[in-house]
């Protein structure tokens, strides 16, 4: 059954998604806030800036206006970063009935609320469904239709089921769960992790070091996931450690590559520069720190990595930080 769906924000994920979408038959329409990517795409049906070697499905549309995208639409889906999401979605509001889905494929915190971004649907708009879809899941393979499994968390599972039914592909599997802060928390940690690897692997550091950051980053996630309500289940599978295990090692990483460079000596102001796109772990970091200080909860490679960025410690001083810690008994959490 086709599906009526707009999707703000054509970056690499954005267009990814709508790519697939509309090849899978559905009525797809995308927009976003920069004419050129917007002109570009209409041109010459491909994102050259950030999805090259990708074209465009013929029926996939590219709207004007956020609100012609999202002008009735069944689905909304907001692929914008974490700290312009609020905005977004007000933007288009007007245009959204009761019945429209609200789904986040963005990974992050508000920096200034500490809000997830359920938080800030519910907000901003309350009579609507909220989903978040979340996973182990680059652009640049979803873009060459790679095989790739996800997970989608809603209050409602059957809201979940529907954003299941719309995205299930032979190449796109989801999965459905119930933890939407779970989902969110999962998608959001994790870059700051990887910020961690990429540093650890810019000092020269193997695998053992990588190993160690992911599992203990893996455990501080969880710890701080129970202490906002998420269950720890969650983050054991797709949201978790699987988007973890990617963003910590692969090449298409923006966090990992931002990482290696400040690990390398590049001043971090100055590595997300390079980078060109959102480095969500960056902005991630100061609103984790604070929500782990406000909840009593220990995120001692979280809380490094962040003083690194601040350029309040060097990257050495906090692996030794890391490393000379009092000692302990392992637990999962």
């Amino acid at each position: 059954m086709k599906t009526k769906i707009g999707l703000i924000g054509a970056g690499s994920w954005g267009t990814a998604l709508a790519n697939m979408l509309a090849t899978n038959g559905h009525e797809t329409k995308i927009w976003d806030i920069d004419t050129n990517v917007i002109n570009d795409m209409e041109s010459q049906r491909e994102n050259k800036k950030y999805l090259p070697g990708v074209k465009l499905a013929d029926n996939l549309e590219i709207a004007d206006t956020n609100a012609a995208a999202a002008n009735d639409a069944e689905i909304v889906i907001f692929a914008v970063p974490t700290q312009h999401f609020r905005t977004a979605l007000t933007s288009v509001l007007p245009k959204l009935d009761k019945e429209t889905i609200i789904l986040n494929v963005a990974k992050g915190i508000e920096q200034k609320s500490l809000n997830t971004i359920s938080t800030i649907a519910a907000e901003t708009a309350p009579e609507n469904d909220y989903a978040v879809l979340s996973g182990p899941s680059h652009a640049e393979e979803v873009g060459k239709f790679i095989p790739t499994s996800v997970a989608v968390a809603s209050k409602d599972i059957k809201i979940a089921e529907k954003i299941q039914d719309v995205f299930l592909t032979e190449h796109f599997r989801v999965y459905t769960n119930d933890d939407v802060i779970g989902l969110e928390l999962g998608g959001a940690l994790k870059n700051i992790i990887a910020l961690g690897t990429g540093i650890s692997d810019g000092m020269g550091f193997g695998d053992n070091t990588k190993a160690a950051l992911m599992t203990r980053g893996i455990a501080e996630m969880m710890r701080l996931g129970v202490a906002l309500g998420a269950k720890a289940g969650t983050f054991s599978g797709l949201a978790g450690i699987g988007d973890l295990i990617v963003t910590c090692t692969s090449v298409h990483s923006r966090n990992r590559r931002c990482g290696i460079m400040i690990g390398e000596g590049i001043d971090p102001q100055d590595a997300v520069k390079r980078i060109g796109m959102v480095v969500e772990g960056y902005f991630t970091a100061s609103a984790a720190v604070k929500l782990a200080e406000e909840n009593g909860v220990e995120m001692p490679i979280t809380e490094n990595v962040y003083e690194v960025i601040e350029c309040k410690k060097k990257p050495l001083e906090a692996l030794s930080s890391l490393m000379t810690r009092p000692k302990r008994h392992e637990t999962a959490f």
